[in-house]
């Protein structure tokens, strides 16, 4: 029999302490938020917050209650002292009323919100809160993240820069109203395949003498831009047709229209759900447990501890069917950043505008990779690495040698990724990191592999890069295949071979692993 009965849903992991209850749609829904006097989030004040509001918030919606069947609470990811607190409350509910208490992932809950609430089946998730920048995709019973933040959230990136002008918490909604006067200046960009990073255009527009408005607005666009490019990278890899935008960030107008706008260019669907669900809010909580409890996911009580660093391609989706060992791909002609004409035996990869972002910031990225490309491609080369032969460049368009045979994500073997470790091996010992590793960019031809997309690639010797070279590579695997672990060993195989400093890149990489956001 289909699940009938109500779940008490109840949010805390940050700023916003807040319960909801959903049936078959949301039956009441109370907040009762956190705002600090001055600077971020203080964890231990928040968490006394919504200790002192908690009985006011959940009893008003449990007056609501007809026929309640199960508690729901944010287990992770969070701040600790915030998440014990709604714990300690779910808890002492469900053995009072001897009713299954489910813990739920506030990621996963974003995700699941969104999905009921547009409409939308299997999409590219940007999830941009707060503490959070990640792109997600289903696959296999679980929601990977192909690709997320080195550093700070984008929430976080906005309130730091707003606090350094003494902006009030939070500093995004006036951000974006400054940035409606402003005009475009150059600040750091900074994605590293489908990973991106904040602190360096945060110092540099703290550090900028320009006019508040035109700083919001250059820190918006460049920060927002990074966002689209990444999402549009995850889904050129996976051939997924729709975008869903959630989590706070998810509310400013800027960045659904950059979105949006990027979808009208694939031919891929957007999707936002209303601000209600946007935001940290009970109903996604409610709504997700829910899905569980009708799984027959129910926590025991010893098994409730909370879990600040709880990411969500940890959590078995049992609720979503479905399964697929591997993300269905074929030849990709257009990427996300250019599109490539085959002409007999000659490729033409063409740099095309980007109407999402700013033509400045634009013209900026077109010319800085193509010329970087071309560099890159030749100096590669001399030093042994396998890569198309340029024939003639100009400020957006590269002419070269069209290469044949599968791209490694239509050919996931042991022996392909040992071919593709000896290739990044070769490249990290001439000095050059590639930027953008992913199973797009490496083609298999005669028992070879080819290194193409030299677009991110750049010069150094730092372990810290080429670990990051890696984890690109490490992190599309783990979104598109089953098989990932295997894989990853048999190209940590093929590149120890062909480069000396293989160990140490290695570790590095795991390093960065356990460096995400919530790891």
């Amino acid at each position: 029999m289909p699940f009938s009965g109500q779940v008490l849903g109840i949010e805390g992991t940050a700023w916003n302490l807040s319960a909801a209850l959903f049936s078959d749609r949301l039956c009441a829904l109370e907040s009762d938020p956190y705002r600090p006097p001055t600077g971020g989030i203080h964890p231990r004040e928040a968490a006394q917050h919504h200790a002192s509001v908690a009985a006011g918030v959940i009893g008003k919606v449990l007056d609501k209650a007809e026929d309640l069947q199960g508690i729901a609470f944010s287990q992770g990811p969070g701040l600790g002292p915030c998440l014990r607190t709604v714990a300690t409350a779910a808890r002492a509910l469900a053995v009072a009323r001897n009713l299954p208490l489910i813990g739920v992932n506030h990621c996963v809950a974003h995700v699941e919100i969104g999905r009921h609430a547009t409409g939308c089946d299997d999409p590219i998730v940007l999830y941009a809160s707060g503490a959070n920048t990640q792109v997600i995709g289903y696959l296999n019973s679980r929601y990977r993240i192909f690709g997320e933040t080195l550093d700070i959230g984008i929430g976080n990136a906005l309130d730091k820069f707003a606090r350094s002008k003494d902006l009030p918490h939070p500093g995004g909604p006036l951000i974006e109203k400054y940035a409606a006067q402003g005009g475009y200046i150059d600040l750091p960009y900074t994605v590293k395949g489908m990973d991106l990073a904040f602190s360096g255009l945060v110092s540099a527009a703290k550090e900028n003498r320009a006019s508040l408005e035109d700083v919001c607005f250059s820190l918006q666009e460049t920060a927002f831009a990074m966002c689209v490019e990444v999402t549009e990278r995850a889904l050129a890899q996976t051939g997924k047709d729709e975008v869903l935008l959630v989590g706070g960030v998810g509310a400013n107008r800027r960045l659904q229209e950059m979105l949006r706008t990027m979808c009208e260019d694939r031919g891929a669907s957007f999707h936002v759900p209303e601000n209600t669900f946007l935001g940290d809010n009970g109903a996604m909580i409610a709504y997700t447990g829910r899905l569980m409890l009708s799984h027959g996911e129910a926590l025991p009580l010893q098994d409730s501890t909370v879990n600040p660093n709880f990411r969500s391609d940890e959590v078995t989706v049992t609720w979503r069917s479905g399964e697929r060992e591997q993300i269905p791909t074929g030849p990709t002609t257009q990427g996300a950043e250019a599109v490539v004409t085959l002409n007999g035996h000659e490729a033409t990869k063409h740099r095309s505008s980007k109407r999402y972002r700013m033509p400045g910031l634009d013209h900026r990225l077109l010319t800085e990779r193509t010329r970087a490309e071309a560099k890159l491609i030749v100096q590669a080369r001399s030093a042994g690495v396998l890569t198309p032969v340029i024939r003639d460049i100009t400020r957006d368009t590269i002419v070269m040698e069209a290469i044949e045979g599968p791209q490694l994500k239509e050919a996931l073997t042991r022996e392909n990724l040992a071919l593709a470790g000896e290739a990044v091996g070769r490249l990290h010992t001439a000095g050059i990191v590639h930027g953008d590793l992913t199973t797009s960019n490496l083609i298999i031809r005669d028992r070879q592999c080819v290194l193409i997309d030299f677009g991110l690639a750049h010069v150094t010797h730092e372990i810290e890069s080429r670990g990051v070279d890696l984890h690109v590579l490490f992190q599309t695997l783990q979104s598109t295949t089953s098989e990932a672990a295997s894989l990853r060993t048999a190209f940590i195989e093929g590149y120890t071979t062909t480069f000396e400093g293989a160990a140490e890149v290695v570790e590095r990489e795991e390093e960065i692993i356990h460096r995400g956001r919530y790891q």
